[in-house]
């Protein structure tokens, strides 16, 4: 209690200090006011009765006196310190004397006069004081005070109060600290087990250390080697990545999610390079979980998924938003599409409904049409149904368009795997199906052609149902969007040139053979993606686990790079990153697989021409072969 009241004195005397000082210069600083000279009434009243006090003493009963210069002496006040000749009259002979006549001067006309002594009492006023004033100052600065202490004095005087004031403060910090180290900590009460368990259970709590633990698990992931040593030389597995071996990056799987599922598809975000989307099917032994599970992977936290959304039906494709990067779209095997955003919970902030105007059939294919202003959703089912969306509006499709094909022996509907539209195209579309032929279609109809099917053309030459269609990038300084890859359960890549014409000249002209088949697979051919950055790399997976990359430009028989991906179970999806460097595959065990090919995804710039080349020799010898007549 004592150190808190002479803290206290402390902080008062500073304050004193404080204080004083700033009257101080106050004082310093305060103008001072002019002093003047006026004439006021009580002085000129003074001065008149001192004037009517001489002339009472002056003015003398008798006979005044004239003087020299003419003027008479009585009353005067201009007692100078000179003095009066007075004059009288001289005695003059009498007329018996022989006097003068009257008006006669003696002496030849002057006239002697007789000087006398008279006694004068001269009195010295001065003359009446005149006051003139100017607009100058007509007093000086400290005329009227006593000289204050100099500059260097005061100097001195403010630098010891500083002093003084930070000698105080450092008292009182000092003692502050004192005062809190004296004080014991309280202790935090113990919690009781009900009160610690609703806490952990509590839904902020969990929150909190689910984003704070992959706060951590991202740092920590980091596989920089520290310890690597740059006086060596580059190691075999560096040259190998550079040249034609492949390296796994990651692999993603979750005990909890992953367990007995298989992997759908799989996809890359487009606003962030670490970030991948994968779907999955039912999991038959746990009847309690949803039906369909995506998940939002990232590259720097392997152990566990970003995101987890539910869907009540197996989802079968999976895509990020081209143009919204937090929200998620899937088709589903009940037909519906699902629309998850990474700002919300687990479940669909959209999905379409089960009725008659969407799909009613599993959707195995989505696609992305148009810009950032003006795009839409599209979507198609085995149904043979294709339906066109807005992602803010699920409700309704925009449009449906039922593509049938009237040749079908059984029925005219055509039951649709895969789907591809051209870079920049977004009324014509491709559609691979279930038996194994690729067909074009319209959404609008155009000069030539009506909406749906083209019936004109059929692009055959698979032997069993397509599971993947994926148009060439527009990239480069050439245009090769014309050419596609599709990949079947008949253990082939087949590709193909779309064609441009109408109708065709002839009737053998209506089949559409492939350019190439790509024929050293040992199982099914569950999909085929070209790179996004070279012009002749292209991947594929197979049902045997095999992951292959193969580029046209230096050969067309057998991939460049070919790997077993993890325990050699089915792969069923494959998926680029937008740097071409990186490959997604999801595995029908669950695990999704990210390898990285190298500097092989950099193209140079003959390739275009090589391709070109390449392209122009498949085609000279489809047509020596006789298989197809065309004028490319």
């Amino acid at each position: 209690m004592d150190r808190r009241e002479e803290l206290e004195k402390k902080r008062l005397k500073l304050a004193e200090l404080r204080r004083a000082r700033l009257e101080r210069r106050d004082a310093l600083m305060a103008p001072q006011q002019p002093v003047t000279r006026t004439s006021t009434p009580g002085s000129t009243s003074s001065r008149r009765d001192l004037d009517d006090l001489v002339a009472s003493l002056v003015d003398r009963p008798g006979t005044p006196t004239l003087t020299i210069d003419g003027s008479s002496d009585a009353g005067s006040d201009r007692g100078a310190t000179t003095s009066s000749v007075v004059m009288s009259p001289p005695p003059y002979a009498t007329e018996s004397q022989g006097g003068l006549p009257h008006g006669a001067l003696p002496f030849g006309g002057r006239l002697i006069p007789e000087f006398t002594s008279v006694e004068a009492v001269i009195f010295d006023i001065p003359p009446k004081e005149r006051v003139v004033y100017n607009k100058e100052v007509q007093t000086v600065e400290g005329s009227f005070e006593p000289q204050g202490p100099s500059e260097e004095e005061l100097r001195e005087q403010i630098k010891e109060e500083f002093a003084k004031e930070e000698q105080l403060r450092l008292e009182i910090l000092e003692a502050e600290r004192l005062e809190a180290e004296a004080v014991v900590p309280q202790e935090a009460p113990e919690l009781t087990d009900e009160e610690r368990k609703s806490i952990v259970q509590s839904a902020e709590f969990v929150d909190f250390i689910d984003h704070s633990s992959k706060i951590l698990e991202r740092a920590m992931t980091d596989k920089y080697d520290f310890m690597k040593d740059y006086t060596l030389g580059l190691d075999d597995d560096t040259e190998d990545l550079n040249g034609n071996r492949m390296r796994l990056v990651s692999s993603f799987y979750d005990d909890r999610w992953s367990k007995n599922r298989s992997v759908t598809d799989v996809g890359w975000s487009t606003k962030h390079p670490e970030l991948l989307v994968s779907a999955y099917n039912k999991n038959p032994l746990a009847v309690n979980e949803p039906d369909g599970i995506v998940c939002v992977w990232n590259i720097h936290l392997a152990d566990r998924p970003e995101f987890v959304f539910h869907s009540q039906s197996d989802v079968l494709t999976v895509r990020f938003s081209d143009f919204h990067p937090n929200l998620i779209i899937g088709g589903t095997y009940s037909g519906q599409i699902l629309l998850w955003d990474t700002r919300a919970k687990s479940l669909p902030v959209l999905k379409t409904h089960l009725s008659v105007g969407g799909h009613t059939h599993p959707v195995y294919a989505l696609d992305m049409v148009g810009t950032q202003n003006a795009h839409n959703l599209i979507s198609v089912s085995t149904d043979g149904t294709m339906c066109s969306w807005q992602l803010d509006m699920l409700a309704q499709p925009q449009e449906t368009l039922a593509l049938d094909y009237p040749s079908h022996t059984i029925t005219d509907e055509v039951a649709v795997t895969t789907l591809g539209f051209p870079d920049g195209e977004t009324n014509a579309f491709w559609v691979g199906t279930e038996e194994g032929n690729v067909y074009q279609a319209n959404r609008y109809a155009r000069a030539g052609s009506q909406a749906g099917i083209n019936t004109a053309y059929s692009y055959k030459g698979h032997f069993g149902p397509i599971t993947g269609l994926h148009f060439h990038p527009l990239f480069g300084p050439m245009d090769f969007s014309d050419l596609y890859l599709t990949s079947s359960v008949d253990w082939t890549v087949k590709l193909w040139r779309k064609r441009t014409h109408p109708k065709p000249a002839t009737p053998d002209n209506a089949v559409v053979h492939p350019l190439y088949s790509f024929e050293t697979a040992d199982d099914y051919v569950y999909d085929v993606k070209w790179s996004p950055t070279h012009p002749a790399i292209f991947g594929t997976v197979e049902g045997s686990g095999k992951f292959e990359v193969w580029n046209l430009n230096l050969d067309t028989e057998v991939p460049v790079m070919s790997t077993i991906v993890g325990a050699g179970k089915a792969l069923n999806k494959l998926s680029w990153s937008k740097d071409g460097r990186h490959a997604a595959i999801g595995s029908s065990d669950g695990h999704v697989y990210v390898y990285d090919i190298g500097e092989m995804a950099t193209p140079h710039a003959e390739d275009w021409n090589i391709l070109q080349r390449t392209v122009n020799e498949m085609i000279s010898t489809q047509n020596h072969g006789n298989v197809l007549g065309n004028d490319y």
